[in-house]
This record gives C-alpha cells, sequence and structure tokens, in this order.
C-alpha cells in the first residue's frame, strides 16, 4: 500500500480515537469549551462570565430561525459538511481573488468551540473534521442546535442565548422576538463588533439580510 495513503489514513484513525468523549452530550451539558477557557486566560481565571445554560425549548423560534439561516441553512440536510456552501465560496474566493472563507457548518463551529483554538492550521482543521463526523453521528441535531445555541458567543464575555438576550435586550432567550433574534444572529460572525456601541454598515447589512431570509423560512419551522 502505498505511503501516501498510509500516512493520512492512520493520521485519521489517531484523531479519532483520541477524542474527548463526545456521545457522552447527548445527556450532558458541557461545563466550559475551549473559547471560554481562552477568554478567562486572557482575562483572568475570576473574570465575570455572562453564560446560563437553558433548555432546547426554552429558547424561541424566532432565534433559532435566525441563527440557522445565518450560520448554516442546510443544517438539518447535510451530514456535517455544507458541499454546496464550500463550493460557492471557493467560487467567491477565486472570483474576488480572496482566500477562501465562511462555509463553516454549526457543527463545525460547536467542534472548534468545544475544544479547540481559533488557529487556521491543517491539523486543526483535520480535528474539526474528525470531531463534526462524530457529533453528527453520535447526537441528534436539534441536541448539536441546543448545544451550539447555549455555547456560542454573542458578545465579548457573553455565552449562549440566555445571557444574550437578557444582556441586549433585558428578556429570556424564550422570549426573543423576530426582529431580536435577527440582531442576535448577526453578532455571530464578531461579537467584538456587533454591539450596539460598535456596530457599523457591515453588521447592520447582515441584521437586515437575516432578517428577511428568516421571515422566508417558515419552512424550518417543522425541523426547528
Amino acid at each position: 500500500m502505498s505511503l501516501l495513503l498510509v500516512l493520512p489514513a492512520g493520521l485519521f484513525a489517531w484523531q479519532w480515537f483520541s477524542l474527548p468523549d463526545i456521545g457522552s452530550l447527548a445527556t450532558e451539558n458541557p461545563r466550559s469549551t475551549a473559547f471560554i477557557d481562552l477568554y478567562r486566560e486572557a482575562n483572568g481565571q475570576d473574570v465575570a462570565l455572562q453564560w446560563q445554560w437553558v433548555p432546547y425549548d426554552d429558547i424561541s423560534i424566532e432565534l433559532k430561525r435566525a441563527v440557522v439561516v445565518a450560520e448554516d441553512k442546510y443544517f438539518f440536510s447535510h451530514g456535517g459538511f455544507s458541499f454546496l456552501d464550500i463550493r460557492k465560496s471557493i467560487a467567491e474566493a477565486l472570483r474576488e481573488r480572496k482566500t477562501v472563507r465562511g462555509a463553516s457548518t454549526l457543527s463545525q463551529q460547536l467542534s472548534k468551540n468545544l475544544w479547540l483554538s481559533p488557529a487556521g492550521t491543517l491539523t486543526r482543521k483535520a480535528r474539526e473534521a474528525v470531531m463534526t463526523i462524530r457529533l453528527e453521528r453520535e447526537l441528534t441535531k436539534r441536541r448539536i442546535l441546543e448545544i451550539y445555541l447555549n455555547v456560542a458567543e454573542f458578545a465579548p464575555g457573553v455565552y449562549g442565548a440566555e445571557a444574550a438576550a437578557r444582556n441586549r435586550f433585558h428578556c429570556s432567550a424564550a422570549e426573543i422576538n423576530a426582529e431580536q433574534g435577527a440582531a442576535l444572529a448577526a453578532c455571530l460572525p464578531n461579537p467584538a463588533h456587533s454591539l450596539p456601541e460598535n456596530a457599523g454598515e457591515a453588521y447592520r447589512e447582515r441584521f437586515e439580510k437575516i432578517l428577511h431570509r428568516a421571515s422566508n423560512a417558515e419552512w424550518l419551522d417543522r425541523e426547528l
């Protein structure tokens, strides 16, 4: 067998069997995440975090819909990777002569947030891919979305839908309406630059786009 085939296969096997206990997330909530740990390391272990876990049914469908259309509109139909979005990102990068960006599914983002670093190394990306496959094999789509909505960073030091709703709109995640859901979903790519006092034209355009897409995505409700 060619060495070029043996080495990648061996790397994949090592990645697969050296993963954390992903299956336990089916019934247990994570006590922290890699990104929360990084925030504490940068700001001090005693830094005040806003993070309150809430069950899936206590997050408004408007926020769920807004996040899915904003971050991964094919979430309920793919197996962890959206190859259509990947092809679109590559085509856009070639057309505009830029580096390939975006196209990460919610499952990929969750893998990174829970266990990895923001670094864009090939090793990290390979580990993310293996973790994404395991997440999709061992958890339901709704459980993946529930965990994502509870650990995503919506503002510096503000993690999860409940903390974000209370921090931004002084209400619970269950009470978020369509406009508020779009406003929170628009924060996800760059939380630090999406605060009301920092939000620029790019944020406002993203908000309007998400609000429009979500208003035409009621077909998602049967999955949500």
